[in-house]
């Protein structure tokens, strides 16, 4: 049988967050299991979240991907950690509408451009957002955001780069997240902290509406 990829036109990830009842975050899953996917991206959905990244590090996560999408609770389900074209046409075959990376490739760039995938490089560096802007993006993830200088960082680059939004991940959570969000140039910010490992493992995830609460509160 044939892959029945997912309908990709009406997911702009610019507009994401551009609906008042949308919560300016992007979790990012890893370790989920299959059978919990519909009820964790139910639980996000109920809770005002537009899109959720589960990351491809584990030998289930292809089918986690497939579950969360086949759920259709009206979120955006997105493949991370995709470093080459393989992974990328794999996890839009599961149903993926969406392909964040933690790094810059400019082949694996052209290559989303050129199928048509909304995608979010991950950039460090002035450099790098220099050459994903070459190529037309003008949304990037920023990774990994703590250790690459946090906000400070994101406040040098907005001034050479005005037309640049970015998605701030690694090292940000409850406690961070607001100076973050604060800075015009954040689109959202994406992490972890909004499932434990152990909430995924248990697939228990009645703690997840008090988490995103409180982040629409930042």
């Amino acid at each position: 049988m044939e892959p029945v990829r997912a309908n990709r036109s009406a997911v702009t990830l610019h507009s994401v967050w551009d609906r008042p009842d949308a919560v300016r975050v992007l979790p990012v899953i890893g370790a989920l299991l299959p059978r919990h996917a519909p009820a964790l991206v139910a639980a996000f959905a109920d809770a005002g979240v537009r899109a959720v990244e589960i990351t491809l590090r584990d030998p289930q996560a292809l089918a986690a991907l497939r579950a969360a999408a086949q759920a259709d609770a009206g979120v955006a389900v997105g493949a991370g950690t995709v470093c080459n074209p393989g992974q990328m046409e794999a996890a839009l075959d599961a149903g993926a509408t969406f392909a964040v990376s933690p790094g810059f490739d400019s082949a694996l760039t052209r290559h989303a451009i050129a199928i048509g995938v909304p995608y979010l490089p991950g950039v460090a560096t002035a450099s790098e957002v220099m050459a994903a802007r070459e190529l037309g993006l003008r949304l990037l993830k920023f990774f990994p955001a703590e250790a690459m200088g946090g906000v400070a960082t994101l406040r040098a680059l907005a001034g050479p780069f005005p037309d640049v939004a970015f998605i701030p991940t690694g090292g940000v959570g409850a406690a961070n997240l607001r100076g973050y969000l604060q800075l015009p140039t954040v689109r959202a910010v994406g992490g972890s902290w909004l499932v434990s490992a152990e909430e995924l493992a248990a697939g228990d995830f009645s703690a997840v509406a008090g988490r995103v609460t409180a982040a629409r509160g930042a």
